[in-house]
């Protein structure tokens, strides 16, 4: 019921048309189920000599037309008469087809941008743990899935109900008793079709989710191909793809065989029920209990009767499928969005910054940073130091409010960072990720996401303080060049160079280096840091690094290793500490005392 009511939710401001849509096949359905009358006044009536019994529509009619005498000598009346019927149906038909096709595609768009805008707010660490192509198909194919049926099926519905309650209304008082032989095997029919939602409902969601793994594993591989192919590993991706790609087609045989069992058993009792209403009819045809015209008539509408509630099993599939798509989008609209405070404050951000026993965790009681302390200038530069997992990453994300601190305080300018709107702080902490995204659009492009309405020059200057200027220039197109979809082609060196100069255009106060230096060689680092002392907004600047070399030039450096700020200071005393920092130090001296020896 919940699905239901938020699928009638999403259909609000095209009811109207379904409501037309509606109208269209009940309207459809008078004028298809009109003509099998027509033609037993004609078999009765007309050709024959039965006193004339009929609607009294079809009585005016025949007036209108000279009476049956006149008909009698121009057949090509009734004929045209029903022609002209099956023109009129046709017409509706048009029209519900039409209506229905555009309101679904309206409410199409309107679930696939409500599922897109929802995506956008929603916390940083739900988009950790999805899974890409799992989300694509649920934005793309399980929205299609929605159009299709609220497109085709969903009207046929109403369909099937006018078409059973206007036939009983007409067979009835031709002859209750053949009418209650004509719907006997049709509650069976019914419940049999109901037994078969429930069943294939549930294969429906276990093949959404097999097909869901799949499209993951295959997004997944196009966008890692360059290190499958570096690795040779091959061999294993098409075995994994292999074993999801069996789970599917398993899941999809699985839901044959109930479709199979489904119209088989579904064709045979509507099959039986037609034969049992022929046989009735002509028997007592010949025994003069009814006219030939009525045995037509209800041989007609049983067949006409039967034919859309055999269809109601091809509805119920789609509706069935329908919905299971309707609970996966769900699953994604169900999750709350982050809380972004409007009352907040939105204070000037110069820089200053300090971190008071600060302790975070992901999961309950594994921590994975430990009262961490310490004090900021606005304008000074903070290296960080640590090994894989110490804690490093989280702590700048802790700046961005990508995630919430759970026991300390952290302060900006005097002011709890809790209390800072997460929008305006994100807007003044520029993040330069190790693995930079970049948007399949020109460099120009790429590095205006910074700042829309940047013009040129400061394109130009904040790529020449990420030494990527001139690497620019040497492109036949230089700012104009497409890099690609994730800037495949561009190098590891240009992507965070190109990166680094989209994130300085936004004049952050605040800037984070998360280990983005790592692909650009020494001398390319130090040009980069070198110019950014230069630079005029003096921004407070974190930088992550494992290059000593890197993080010696910082106003104090941090060292962390699991969870714990272990040590603190200036190069120059860490290096004397008989610390972490010291022996990193050591072995990279070391390492560069080698590399100049043998060069």
């Amino acid at each position: 019921m919940k699905n239901l009511k938020e699928l009638w939710n999403y259909m609000k401001g095209n009811r109207s048309r379904y409501l037309g849509a509606v109208i269209s096949i009940g309207l459809a359905t008078i004028f298809s189920l009109a003509a099998p009358l027509i033609i037993k006044v004609t078999i009765d009536s007309i050709i024959g000599s039965k006193e004339l019994e009929a609607p009294i529509w079809i009585e005016r009619m025949i007036t209108e037309f000279g009476g049956v005498e006149v008909l009698r000598d121009k057949l090509w009346i009734p004929a045209a008469v029903i022609v002209g019927f099956a023109v009129v149906r046709g017409v509706f038909l048009f029209l519900k087809g039409k209506w229905s096709a555009e309101a679904a595609e309206k409410v199409a768009k309107r679930i696939r941008d409500g599922v897109y805008n929802h995506l956008q707010y929603l916390p940083y660490q739900y988009h950790v743990n999805a899974e890409t192509g799992d989300l694509i198909q649920r934005c793309t194919s399980d929205v299609e899935t929605i159009r299709k049926f609220l497109a085709t099926q969903f009207v046929e519905i109403g369909s099937a109900l006018f078409m059973l309650l206007f036939t009983i209304y007409i067979m009835l008082p031709m002859d209750i008793t053949l009418t209650l032989i004509s719907m006997a095997l049709i509650p069976i029919i019914f419940i049999f079709t109901v037994i078969f939602f429930i069943k294939v409902k549930e294969a429906f969601r276990l093949m959404e989710e097999a097909e869901g793994k799949m499209s993951s594993t295959l997004q997944e591989n196009l966008t890692g191909l360059r290190v499958v192919r570096a690795f040779g590993r091959q061999a294993h991706e098409v075995e994994k793809f292999d074993k999801n790609n069996k789970t599917n087609r398993d899941l999809t045989y699985k839901l044959i065989r109930l479709f199979a069992w489904y119209w088989s058993i579904s064709d045979f009792m509507c099959m039986l029920q037609m034969g049992i209403v022929l046989m009735t009819s002509v028997y007592w045809t010949f025994t003069g209990r009814i006219t030939l015209g009525t045995m037509v008539v209800f041989n007609t509408y049983v067949g006409m009767l039967l034919w859309p509630i055999r269809q109601m099993g091809r509805v119920i599939t789609d509706l069935g499928k329908a919905m299971v798509s309707l609970e996966r989008i769900s699953e994604i609209l169900d999750v709350p969005k982050e809380i972004m405070e409007n009352t907040s404050e939105k204070p000037a951000i110069e820089g200053s910054i300090s971190f008071k026993d600060v302790s975070f965790e992901y999961e309950k009681d594994k921590p994975i940073l430990k009262n961490i302390s310490f004090d900021v200038k606005a304008g000074e530069t903070i290296a960080i130091l640590g090994p894989t997992g110490a804690g490093k990453t989280t702590l700048v994300h802790l700046l961005a409010r990508l995630f919430d601190y759970q026991k300390g305080s952290i302060t900006i300018d005097g002011k709890e960072l809790k209390d800072i709107d997460k929008k305006w702080i994100r807007k003044n902490v520029g993040l330069i990720l190790q693995e930079p995204f970049l948007f399949a659009k020109s460099i120009k492009e790429n590095i205006r996401l910074g700042k829309g309405n940047a013009p040129d020059d400061e394109v130009y200057s904040v790529a020449k303080v990420a030494s990527i200027h001139d690497v620019v220039l040497e492109f036949d197109k230089g700012y104009e060049t497409l890099v690609g979809e994730r800037g495949v082609s561009l190098s590891g060196g240009q992507k965070q160079r190109l990166a680094i100069a989209r994130t300085l255009i936004s004049d952050a106060p605040i800037v984070v280096f998360d280990d983005s230096l790592s692909a650009v060689d020494t001398e390319t680092d130090a040009a980069i840091r070198g110019a950014l002392k230069k630079r005029k907004n003096n921004a407070t600047t974190f930088i992550i690094s494992h290059r000593i070399a890197t993080l010696s030039e910082a106003d104090f450096i941090l060292v962390l290793d699991k969870g714990q700020l272990v040590e603190m200071g200036k190069h120059e005393d860490l290096i004397n500490q008989k610390g972490l920092y010291s022996r990193i130090w050591k072995i990279q001296s070391l390492e560069d005392e080698i590399l100049g020896k043998s060069s």
